[in-house]
């Protein structure tokens, strides 16, 4: 039978080779079929949060593995509508984006109040449904780029949502009141027993250099993980790590020589590890995004993702653009060949 790693490229395959020497795999809290059993039962959870994860680690071609395959399609706020869904107009409709997610075999399936709103009757009790409760729009101008709120807790409660899920976008002039907001919002979901999800992104002018490009490092976005385990978040959402050291770069934070010379090096595996201690040494799960749709190399581009992001101790993949940015029978195969990576016991932790 045929395996989703015969046809890997070379710079992929050999990320199956690695061997991690700085932050030992002992140390981590693997994903697992007893992953809540052993990382959420002990917290201070209630069980009506308990049931909601069980809800998102137990549905869909992954259910029970520990790991998570989730479908994202918030871009038509995020990145304007015409955007996201031109290359296939068909996602204007949101009932075609559950039917991504339910035919892809996902997790659970994160969108707008709006998708979830013209369809919540139909599919509540068919997938569990993460409503993303805050965004950054694109119709101001000059653009201007801020999570604001655009709908409550409630709302999603009441839409029949197992989580709801929030951007920070840490480093921003923003960044204090959008902390604020979504702690309390957290805070409200847990009360009424659903799951949080958080997109832990960094955001200021300045982490971008004529160099390098820091939003995407591994000590700036592992310390945004850390912050967003504070706050209550149950899953961290992250970019996947590009690079290191914009702390010490850019000459701002506290910073000690073992985060680049023992906890991380340069390789994207132990980049990512580095990612992962901050989520609690995995006990809330790391997810990375999925990114942009490139065309052809889309496939091998999240299984590189995938592979990295597992054998680093992550849980799993959130990609959205990649699977509704091509016809649907194709979204659905890349949804499959995503999870493909998470169900083979061959690629084991570094």
């Amino acid at each position: 039978m045929a395996s989703i790693l015969d046809d890997l490229a070379p710079e992929t395959r050999a990320l199956l080779e690695h061997q991690c020497h700085t932050i030992p795999k002992e140390q981590l809290h693997r994903p697992g079929p007893d992953f809540l059993d052993n990382y959420f039962v002990p917290s201070s959870r209630s069980p009506q949060v308990l049931r909601s994860l069980g809800q998102l680690y137990n549905h869909g071609r992954l259910a029970g593995t520990g790991y998570l395959s989730i479908l994202p399609v918030d871009q038509g706020i995020e990145h304007t509508a015409g955007a996201s869904f031109g290359p296939n107009p068909m996602y204007f409709d949101p009932e075609n984006i559950i039917r991504l997610a339910l035919e892809g075999d996902c997790n659970a399936v994160a969108t707008t109040f709006g998708t979830f709103g013209t369809v919540a009757r139909r599919y509540a009790h068919k997938i569990p449904f993460l409503v993303k409760i805050n965004h950054n729009e694109l119709l101001t101008y000059p653009t201007t780029y801020d999570q604001i709120l655009f709908g409550s807790v409630e709302e999603a409660w009441n839409l029949g949502a197992t989580a709801v899920g929030a951007t920070v976008y840490f480093g921003s002039e923003e960044s204090n009141r959008q902390i604020q907001e979504v702690a309390a919002a957290f805070e409200r979901a847990h009360e009424l027993g659903m799951a949080t999800v958080l997109w832990c992104y960094t955001r200021n002018n300045a982490f971008k250099t004529k160099d390098k490009d820091f939003h995407v490092a591994a000590d700036l976005t592992g310390q945004a993980n850390h912050l967003g385990v504070t706050i209550g978040a149950d899953i961290i959402k992250q970019k996947l790590p590009e690079n290191n050291g914009g702390f010490s770069t850019l000459g701002f934070g506290k910073t000690h020589p073992a985060m680049y010379s023992q906890l991380a090096s340069d390789h994207p595996i132990d980049l990512t590890r580095y990612q992962v201690a901050n989520c609690y040494m995995g006990r809330i799960g790391l997810i990375n995004s999925g990114g942009e749709s490139l065309g052809s190399g889309d496939q091998d581009a999240a299984l590189k993702t995938d592979i990295i992001n597992k054998r680093a101790g992550g849980q799993g993949l959130i990609s959205g653009r990649k699977a509704f940015q091509r016809p649907f029978a194709e979204g659905v195969a890349l949804l499959h060949a995503i999870q493909d990576v998470y169900l083979d016991d061959r690629i084991t932790l570094a």
